[in-house]
């Protein structure tokens, strides 16, 4: 049976989720549907910045978040591929860096947007997509008047409707959580190596995650240094991730926002992905109360702008380590390049 709805957004992620939350507060019908069944996880560093917080606050869910087990972050560690390390202090605070699993993260922001009235589908895959918009699914049939995708770097909404650009296939993202040793609680540490890029940070609960990045070739040789550094169990679930990095899609469409890393890939070491998706998801539900979706792909070019400099430099850093080598050299004779470089990353984020 075809319902009619105001907005339909496809994917459930911070961005989706935050959207829904938004139109539904406002008394717009709408419909969230999701592929997956929560609580899930997801490939992250599993990190909230400051910058989330002001968000997470006028969504009505800040303490729901702090609630949830999760690491206050105190210390970022990084570690050039020749072994040099510098360590710079964080400040816990309720509004500082944490790390929470996204399992429970996203599970927070999608019962918030139940609870304000968005009828949400869990387990419902887009199999079709009819400018009007129609959706087919495998739940049935949808109709609504406005669509927001939200559903992440391998958009099926952008390639149903022939958006999704090609990706670059330079690299290949693990993830896994992992008992947490003493010396990592609290604390970031980011490994820029031979043959690739180690993250890893303490999420509390007794366990951190580890995040390893590398060429596809290179891949054995990253994993088998983690496995000399890490007790990794034989069993450990490894979650993948690809692309790292693809061209932007403009995000706005007739009667189609697009938001999160449906619009825009953000590089994964820069610790900016979850704020990001939680502020394009606001920022399009915003505009598209006010009727103005012209002005979304405006104010989403602000929302990025002055940052992509640090996705580009964190890709190149990983590509190529004698980068990273010598910006961590350079940062100890000149250390307030670095903390400029931080107060960039870490001031409003700290890892993937």
């Amino acid at each position: 049976m075809t319902t009619d709805f105001d907005v339909a957004i496809v994917g459930a992620g911070p961005a989706g989720s935050a959207c829904a939350a938004v139109c539904a507060q406002a008394g717009w019908r709408t419909l969230l549907i999701e592929k997956a069944r929560f609580p899930r996880d997801k490939v992250c560093g599993d990190c909230l910045n400051p910058a989330c917080w002001p968000i997470l606050e006028r969504l009505g869910v800040a303490d729901r978040v702090r609630a949830q087990p999760h690491a206050q972050l105190a210390q970022i560690t990084f570690i050039s591929p020749r072994g040099r390390e510098l360590h710079l202090p964080l400040t816990p605070s309720d509004t500082g860096e944490i790390a929470i699993p996204r399992r429970l993260f996203d599970a927070v922001l999608l019962d918030r947007a139940r609870e304000l009235g968005a009828e949400v589908r869990e387990e419902t895959a887009l199999t079709a997509l009819e400018k009007g918009w129609r959706l087919q699914t495998t739940s049935g049939a949808f109709s609504a008047r406005h669509l927001i995708a939200a559903d992440g770097r391998n958009s099926t909404v952008a390639r149903l409707l022939g958006l999704l650009p090609g990706a670059a296939r330079d690299r290949i993202g693990l993830q896994a959580h992992l008992a947490a040793p003493p010396e990592m609680r609290q604390r970031v540490a980011m490994h820029f190596l031979p043959f690739g890029y180690c993250g890893t940070n303490d999420v509390g609960h007794g366990q951190i995650v580890l995040c390893l990045v590398a060429r596809p070739e290179r891949l054995p040789d990253l994993k088998s240094w983690a496995a000399s550094r890490f007790v990794i169990p034989d069993d450990v679930e490894w979650r993948t991730i690809t692309p790292l990095s693809r061209a932007p899609i403009p995000p706005a469409h007739d009667h189609l926002l697009i938001t999160g890393d449906a619009a825009r890939v953000v590089e994964p070491f820069t610790g900016e992905g979850i704020y990001y998706a939680l502020a394009s998801g606001e920022l399009a539900a915003r505009h598209l109360l006010a009727g103005d979706l012209p002005g979304y792909a405006a104010a989403h070019a602000r929302l990025y702008r002055g940052r992509l400099w640090v996705n580009q430099l964190a890709r190149a850093a990983v590509l190529h380590p004698w980068l990273a080598d010598g910006i961590l050299e350079c940062a100890h004779h000149f250390p307030g390049a670095l903390r400029f470089l931080t107060g960039k990353v870490i001031g409003s984020a700290v890892a993937a």
